[in-house]
């Protein structure tokens, strides 16, 4: 695994290393004495799947709170996803920052998502699937939200949303 740190202290794009032959391919993406050694959360209580029907889909911005935030390894394993980490850790240099990756069933990048920062994605094709293995298990009341197109952020998303959620589509601007 290749690991591609971003502007995001702790926020990584991960690339895998294939083994190809006439067979096709053989990689890992996923090791915790890997994940160990560049710092990341080694252990995993949850493993989620994010089915989409339609193009234009929107998710998030989510993220947890205290003692229960999650660090997630996100990946698409069908289709193609503008997938954005947002920088919601007070203390931090990016403060309200985000990165954003195309990640898709082709290119096989995965986005690591720290503690403290919120996750999102916008689908960019139809029928497209989000692998995620997370480091705890989910807890509703510490579940938030923050709104996907809050002018604080600057996210330029690729597309107007087709669908979400009416949680997603009424959250309030975040407040600091």
């Amino acid at each position: 695994m290749l690991f591609n740190e971003t502007k995001l202290p702790g926020v990584f794009v991960i690339d895998i290393e294939k083994l190809e032959d006439e067979r096709g391919f053989f990689a890992t993406f996923w090791n915790k004495d890997v994940f160990k050694e560049h710092n990341l959360e080694s252990k995993l209580s949850e493993s989620d799947i994010s089915f989409n029907k339609k193009k234009g889909t929107l998710r998030g911005l989510h993220y947890e709170t205290h003692p229960h935030e999650r660090e997630k390894l996100v990946r698409c394993t069908k289709g193609k996803i503008f997938d954005v980490v947002l920088d919601l850790r007070p203390t931090s240099p990016t403060f309200k920052q985000s990165i954003s990756t195309e990640l898709s069933a082709d290119n096989y990048k995965m986005n690591y998502v720290p503690k403290g920062c919120a996750h999102g994605f916008q689908t960019l094709e139809d029928n497209s699937e989000i692998l995620y293995l997370i480091s705890q298990i989910y807890d509703s009341k510490s579940a938030q939200i923050v709104r996907w197109n809050d002018d604080s952020f600057k996210i330029n998303w690729p597309l107007s949303p087709t669908i979400m959620s009416k949680r997603d589509s009424t959250c309030l601007d975040f407040v600091s």
